[in-house]
């Protein structure tokens, strides 16, 4: 036994001896990397769900390991506060009564009959029905379940989908679901019809084997506040109203399939009384932030977001298992926190190396490394960031994001917002990737473009110069599959190696690079916004927009130079609230007018601009 113990204990003193060697010595070594992958990644911290007590241990760990490393807080904290809507629950005061002028009126059971859904406004109701078919207005496909028919005030009943989805010759896009599909689309043309709100039913004629079930509460995306009501009832129950009208669901939507013509009505015989009260819910997560100070107060922030998914919500591409499995986020983006992490310690230990030698001097602009809160529930961390820095923006230099770093394929790197910066064509021409890995600056993998989906949007909306590395998107993106096993720490290592070069020569630059407005901005989750939320050709309008949503309309980040926006006079902070005489509340509500206009077309908005309300006509063109 005393043998093995005293091998036990050699060992251990190997390992800490090797591990204390790893942790003194500059670069990034894989194996500590994946280390701290392992652990933002373990089913101790559950997926880091923003607002969820683990997200708070990931980010007392970040803080920890930036003290241990000697940085310096900003704020007087390594955490910085700030609030985060992170669900919605139903609170008292729901309610769905069927009063019909024939026996068979009935109040409905929430959960059982009936469910809202949380983007749904606030408020009572009491009023009369329309069926509306599956509440589509399509100009391309000549198709429109609101012709003809007066909705104004008035609830619409909708199906679910959309016609004809088992056709493969359907005009809709044959059985591939459009964007005409989805419940905010639904929402959005409702709004814009004048009803006061939409009753969904699934539409179980065409799908016969499965169950009639209602949406869960808080699974799907929308707004904050659609401006309208927003519920979904069984079928059974929509089908005993049209019934007491001599309709049933299966032949209008049997009749609607056939010819591809609305069987819309108001229903005569049925009215309801409905009450809605959605509770938002609060709480105070934390951005993560250490400061190595250099000679002048500019600074170069390296950044990355520390959330996921924890259990599963609306954004996991893994519905079944929601509530059931952890989403551990090991590439998306525990890679890319502990790319900050070793940066982080990287920096600190050459700078201590450095400052012991008597020709020391400190680097010429410091760097901060930042780890953000809420990017999964849209860019919350990196936007709270930006609008309430610790240190002042216009110091910072550059912004360095990291974000799924760690599944690097064939060696490809996608690299982008070289434009953003004066200097970073050359510097990336310059500094060179270690094989095997390759540069991609087209921001694309496999045609999906994630230039803009993460947090640097937040910094170009501050006028700061950008670069955004990331790995790619892979089969176990938002699922349970994405665990710390499939990380490649070798390259990721390389890449950060690579990354640290680059702020190296950015910090110690004489010149610093200069902002540029891209004339183009590329029509991916964020920006397609300003020129409709669909890749391909369509009307540019030239906004970014600020996903801090205000209480009413959609707030501009930032507006691209040269666009329609632009050219009309229209600035960031401008709030928009009207948009071709239609009201805006949301970005759902933007992003659905400027579809259903054309390039060419004059349309006049409204924005709030500080006290003002300011009127613009601006010239739509075509988006490339």
């Amino acid at each position: 036994m005393r043998s093995v113990r005293w091998l036990v204990s050699f060992f251990a003193l190997l390992l800490a001896a090797d591990a204390a060697d790893i942790a003194s010595k500059p670069g990034i070594n894989p194996k500590v990397y994946w280390d701290e992958v392992k652990y933002l990644a373990s089913p101790e911290l559950k997926g880091r769900a923003t607002g969820s007590p683990e997200l708070e241990k990931a980010a007392a760990y970040i803080a920890g390991r930036f003290k241990s490393f000697g940085l310096q807080p900003v704020g007087g904290d390594f955490e910085q506060a700030f609030p985060a809507e992170i669900g919605a629950h139903l609170g008292d005061g729901n309610s769905f009564a069927v009063i019909s002028e024939k026996p068979g009126g009935a109040k409905l059971v929430e959960g059982r009959d009936y469910e809202p859904f949380s983007f749904s406004t606030n408020g009572k109701f009491s009023g009369e029905i329309v069926f509306a078919g599956f509440g589509i207005t399509a100009k391309e496909y000549h198709y429109d379940d609101y012709a003809g028919i007066d909705v104004k005030d008035k609830l619409v009943l909708v199906l679910r989908h959309e016609p004809q989805e088992t056709d493969e010759k359907s005009v809709f896009a044959g059985k591939k679901l459009t964007t005409y599909a989805s419940f905010t689309d639904k929402m959005v043309n409702a709004k814009m019809h004048g009803a006061r709100g939409v009753i969904l039913v699934n539409d179980v004629d065409v799908h016969p084997k499965r169950e009639d079930k209602l949406e869960k509460f808080g699974v799907n995306d929308g707004p904050r506040d659609a401006g309208i009501f927003f519920v979904q009832v069984k079928a059974a129950i929509a089908d005993h109203w049209l019934k007491a009208d001599g309709k049933s669901l299966g032949e209008l939507q049997a009749g609607i399939d056939r010819d591809l013509k609305p069987n819309s009505f108001a229903l005569t015989n049925t009215k309801i009384e409905l009450g809605v009260n959605v509770i938002h819910d609060t709480k105070t997560v934390h951005n993560v932030a250490g400061y190595l100070p250099g000679s002048t107060p500019e600074y170069i922030i390296i950044g990355a977001h520390y959330d996921h998914l924890g259990m599963g919500d609306s954004h996991s591409l893994a519905p079944g298992t929601v509530g059931k499995a952890i989403h551990p986020g090991a590439d998306d983006n525990a890679s890319g926190t502990a790319g900050v992490i070793e940066l982080a310690r990287y920096f600190s230990s050459t700078y201590k190396d450095s400052s012991s030698s008597k020709d020391a001097k400190l680097p010429r602009r410091g760097i901060l490394f930042l780890t953000f809160a809420g990017e999964e529930l849209g860019l919350l961390g990196s936007s709270w960031y930006a609008n309430h820095p610790e240190l002042p923006n216009e110091n910072a230099v550059a912004m360095l994001n990291l974000d799924m770093i760690g599944r690097i394929r064939d060696g490809r790197v996608f690299v982008s917002g070289a434009e953003t910066g004066s200097t970073f064509a050359k510097l990336l021409e310059d500094v060179t990737l270690p094989e095997p890995l390759h540069m991609d600056q087209t921001g694309k993998d496999s045609g999906t473009n994630m230039s803009d989906a993460s947090d640097h949007a937040s910094f170009v909306a501050k006028q700061i110069p950008v670069l955004f590395f990331f790995s790619g998107l892979h089969g176990d993106y938002h699922k349970p599959g994405d665990t710390a096993d499939k990380i490649d720490a070798n390259n990721a290592a390389k890449l950060l190696d690579y990354v640290a070069q680059l702020t190296e020569k950015i910090g110690d630059t004489p010149d610093r690079p200069q902002f540029v407005r891209a004339e183009r901005h590329p029509a991916g989750p964020i920006s397609g916004v300003g020129g409709g939320t669909q890749s391909g050709y369509g009307p540019d309008f030239g906004s970014i927009p600020d996903f801090n949503e205000p209480p009413k309309g959609v707030r501009f980040a930032d507006i691209r130079a040269g666009s329609p926006a632009a050219k009309a006079g229209l600035r960031a902070a401008d709030i928009l609230i009207e948009f071709a005489g239609k009201e805006i509340g949301n970005l759902y509500d933007f992003t659905y007018a400027l579809r259903n206009h054309q390039p060419g077309e004059t349309v006049l908005v409204k924005v709030l601009r500080g006290n003002q309300t300011i009127e613009a006509k601006v010239l739509l063109t075509e988006r490339r």
